[in-house]
């Protein structure tokens, strides 16, 4: 069974950037708040938020709205897909994450991204840097969540004998995803037993990528198969055909030429480049299977 799950950017207001006021700021946050709770009572699995910074977005500290979420819900899972952990403190965000835990009554779902490079420049962080403190917050998370002590010692990080409190309520920990865009990721992603979530890639793509975290968990053995795999797709919907297909093309325009100007990561439709750069830089491209565009059941 396929379960549907909403990843929520929550674009910012263009009407509040131009003209701010309070009151409807404030509004604006309680319509997605009902936004996600209207999303359990439709049948969604779980809703997952995103992190991002300095224009577009409203969530740069999504966890804080977790538990807002939890508490008008029942089932759904919640969580972030992902925290960009080169901005953050690991030790302290998996104590963070053993509060969320509790707060969301075991409902919590953890997802670790490493970033987009254009956010890291604003905040003068070299790409290489944030890389290298990601792969250490991955270790150090991964540690604290399935141990409550951790130690380490790295060329970012180091300490002893850390206790972190409080324990998540899922044990031995909450399920951890990573976002993928590259086999090397997945690959390693599954060697830790993380979940994977891949998208602004092509379908064969994708099932390369899925190929590849399969065979690599089942050889170390961790857990394999669909409940350890998201695709990530974009759908515009509307009860008129027509009438769908025109704000599918018109949102797929603009998605691409957003991502074009803010995320060099990106590699133009039809420009022949290869996602897999030399030198390990990890492009990703938009095509029209990015996008699902029609009636309800052409989306079915």
């Amino acid at each position: 069974m396929i379960k549907s799950w909403a990843f929520e950017f929550m674009f910012a207001s263009p009407e509040l950037e131009a003209n701010f006021d309070p009151k409807k700021s404030i509004d604006y946050f309680n319509f997605y708040l009902d936004l996600w709770v209207r999303a359990e009572e439709q049948g969604y699995h779980g809703v997952l938020l995103s992190e991002h910074h300095f224009g577009g977005g409203y969530t740069p500290s999504p966890n804080l709205m977790l538990p807002l979420i939890a508490k008008r819900t029942k089932h759904m899972r919640v969580g972030v897909m992902g925290n960009v952990l080169p901005y953050h403190t690991p030790w302290r965000l998996a104590e963070e994450f053993g509060m969320l835990d509790n707060l969301c009554e075991g409902r919590l779902e953890i997802g670790m991204s490493a970033g987009i490079p254009a956010e890291f420049r604003s905040v003068g962080m070299a790409p290489a840097h944030a890389r290298g403190r990601f792969n250490e917050a991955v270790d150090i998370i991964d540690a604290a969540l399935k141990n409550g002590v951790i130690n380490h010692k790295g060329q970012y990080f180091n300490f002893e004998n850390l206790h972190v409190v409080p324990r998540p309520v899922q044990q031995p920990a909450p399920p951890i995803w990573t976002t993928v865009i590259s086999v090397e990721s997945a690959r390693k992603s599954a060697g830790r037993g993380s979940k994977i979530a891949t998208g602004f890639v092509p379908t064969d793509k994708v099932k390369e990528i899925v190929d590849t975290y399969n065979e690599e968990a089942a050889r170390v053995g961790n857990p394999t198969g669909p409940d350890q795999v998201a695709l990530r797709r974009q759908v515009i919907i509307d009860t008129d055909e027509a009438a769908a297909k025109a704000r599918g093309e018109a949102f797929a325009a603009g998605f691409r030429q957003f991502l074009e100007n803010n995320d060099e990561r990106t590699i133009k439709k039809g420009s022949g480049q290869a996602l897999d750069q030399p030198g390990g830089q990890h492009g990703y491209s938009l095509g029209d299977d990015e996008f699902l565009i029609g009636s309800p059941a052409q989306v079915a």
